[in-house]
């Protein structure tokens, strides 16, 4: 009985460290919302634009509110909500189950590999190739080799030899192409990318035939980012392992205790079946029948059989646990079922924002001006340039007398209408620090006086402003402000018949705690 009282206080007092570590923040019609998943919402929203933190809250507790109304509506039940919610989590799960050290490492190196066997990453190309179909006889295919070396032996007796017209009288393949690494078999790779530009290849086999192969031009070999995702692919393919994957297992064997069973694994050798325990992972049992029936679904050898059914076991049974040790996992998911449902019952109560709502955008955008600030000030105004001194000035004196919507056909029509080259050139918009030297130097006082030899003389008409002066110099942030309004009207309607409370001293420590 003494153990029991012992137990229970043991787990009221880490329940109790719990709750102080991440305390409820709200709760919405008696829905407790922890502070952790209120703050990854916050974080996540920061990072496209800073607002008062009030702000948030209200949008957090209308898209809860907008997701509970689809949830009421059965949205969370139905097929495609199921299958949708699935993929995301498949698609999620994967840099959760890797060391993704070594596989970072993995990908780099078959990238120096590949970079330093092909000094190309893309290559130009016409061949002369035949298709081999395996039904292909011996003599059909004797007669085909002996056709590829006479015409391999004719380009080299004349180097002036018309390749495109052997394409076209003898090849399967009469196109001239683009070849990227990782998009043609190793084979093929192998000597292609060993060819300069103008080279033409020996005969030479890959799966898909014979080929003689000319490369016409070369690109440089792409940086690796621009090509990681594909290495990666390649690397599980050409491979048949996942070396993150693998090391990430060893790690969890340690963790949960991996114990090999060795009674029933001798009889596995030597039967090739049993019903006995195979291993135990974190005190759970594995045993024959699991491993028979995913035998049944991989044939392979039992060794490759037995080492994949214990990494896919590790792998599930991590699988399991990702929402309890990853909390950032746990909100990922929610946050996107929330925005799922969400959208199930439409946005700012059924309207979505577009370009079409201009009169409503530069309405808002007129209201709500002094929210939108640069970061740094930009020049709304234009660059003049001039092969005379003289005319520069006047061109400048001329367009501060017109609005700025006129200044570019005042320009041409006054200066450069007759002239067979222009007399003054100017650049009219809205300048950030290092889009235009000569503003850079002039206005921003930063960098040197740039030297134009054609248009020597210049001068800027304009001048230096916080923000934005018209909608559409913000549009793309605009139309998602505008939309969270309309969302919040509607929420505020579904808030009034909702129980909505916030803990107000819990809300003082967001992301300060």
């Amino acid at each position: 009985m003494r153990r029991i009282l012992i137990g229970l206080l043991v787990c009221m007092w880490t329940c109790a460290v719990i709750a102080q570590q991440d305390p409820v923040l709200m709760r919405i019609n008696n829905n407790e919302i922890l502070r952790s998943e209120f703050e990854y919402f916050y974080q996540q929203k920061q990072s496209v634009g800073k607002k008062p933190l009030n702000y948030y809250v209200d949008l957090f507790i209308a898209n809860k509110l907008k997701a509970s109304v689809a949830e009421a509506a059965g949205v969370a039940s139905n097929k495609a909500f199921r299958e949708e919610q699935l993929a995301y989590r498949q698609q999620l799960i994967k840099s959760y189950l890797t060391d993704e050290a070594i596989e970072e490492e993995s990908v780099r190196q078959l990238y120096e590999k590949m970079k330093a066997a092909a000094g190309a990453g893309e290559v130009q190309i016409m061949q002369i190739y035949r298709s081999l179909p395996q039904s292909i006889t011996p003599r059909s295919l004797e007669d085909i080799q002996l056709q590829m070396a006479s015409i391999y032996n004719a380009i080299q007796s004349d180097p002036n030899v018309d390749f495109k017209t052997l394409v076209q009288q003898y090849s399967d393949d009469k196109e001239t192409a683009w070849v990227n690494w990782l998009q043609t078999p190793e084979e093929f790779e192998n000597v292609v990318f060993a060819l300069g530009e103008g080279d033409v290849s020996q005969p030479f086999f890959t799966p898909r035939g014979i080929h003689i192969v000319k490369v016409i031009k070369r690109k440089d070999f792409p940086p690796f980012e621009e090509i990681r995702e594909k290495l990666m692919r390649s690397l599980v393919h050409q491979y048949q392992a996942d070396k993150g994957a693998e090391a990430f297992v060893n790690k969890l064997k340690v963790l949960y205790q991996y114990t090999p069973d060795k009674n029933g694994l001798d009889e596995l050798w030597a039967n090739g079946s049993t019903l006995k325990p195979l291993f135990t992972l974190d005190g759970r049992i594995y045993d024959g029948i699991q491993f028979k029936q995913f035998a049944e679904a991989h044939p392979m050898g039992i060794k490759k059989q037995l080492d994949a059914f214990v990494m896919k076991s590790i792998l599930d049974y991590e699988n399991s646990q990702l929402e309890k040790k990853h909390p950032d996992f746990r909100f990922k998911l929610q946050r996107h079922d929330d925005q799922m449902l969400a959208s199930a019952v439409g946005d700012g109560g059924g309207h979505r924002v577009t370009l079409a709502d201009s009169a409503a955008l530069k309405k808002y955008f007129s209201d709500h001006r002094s929210e939108y600030v640069w970061e740094s000030p930009r020049y709304r105004g234009a660059a003049l340039y001039s092969i005379n001194k003289k005319l520069v000035k006047q061109a400048r004196k001329l367009l501060k007398e017109l609005p700025p919507y006129m200044w570019k056909d005042a320009i041409r029509l006054n200066y450069n209408l007759i002239s067979a080259v222009p007399l003054v050139h100017i650049e009219q918009g809205v300048f950030a620090e290092g889009d235009n030297e000569f503003i850079d130097k002039m206005v921003f006082k930063k960098g040197d006086t740039p030297l134009t030899k054609s248009y020597p003389f210049t001068a800027v008409l304009g001048e230096k402003q916080k923000g934005p002066v018209y909608y559409r110099e913000v549009l793309d942030e605009l139309i998602e402000d505008y939309q969270n309004y309309l969302d919040l009207q509607w929420a505020e309607r579904l808030r009034a018949s909702s129980k909505v409370e916030i803990n107000q001293e819990v809300l003082k420590t967001v992301n300060n705690h």
